[in-house]
């Protein structure tokens, strides 16, 4: 069964709420580059803000400096956390080890 068409508006509120999503994550991401916000405010955020729920677990990882795709891919292995995870899906022990991993790094 297919889905019902998107009218016009609806296709644009979609859009323009993807694209506010996209633009809350970009901004979370740099605010971790920087230093400005810890991973456990991050988790915090998380709980509350859809956006940053989808937030994929490799892409946060390589927004600290010197990780990249292969060491976070590496790092979420040794941790026991599959690559497809999203923020919204870690347990607690996973974030604390996460937490744990990148403060001893």
């Amino acid at each position: 069964m297919g889905l019902n068409p998107l009218t016009a508006e609806e296709r644009n509120r979609a859009v323009s709420k993807a694209t506010a999503a996209r633009a809350r994550r970009a901004e979370a991401k740099s605010a971790i580059r920087a230093g400005s916000l810890s991973l456990a405010e991050l988790f915090q955020q998380a709980d509350e803000d859809e956006a940053l729920a989808r937030l994929k677990v490799t892409e946060l990882l390589e927004s600290f400096h010197g990780i990249g795709p292969v060491r976070s891919l590496a790092i979420l292995e040794q941790l026991g956390i599959a690559a497809s995870r999203r923020l919204r899906g870690l347990g607690i022990h996973q974030r604390r080890a996460l937490i744990d991993f990148l403060r001893a790094d």
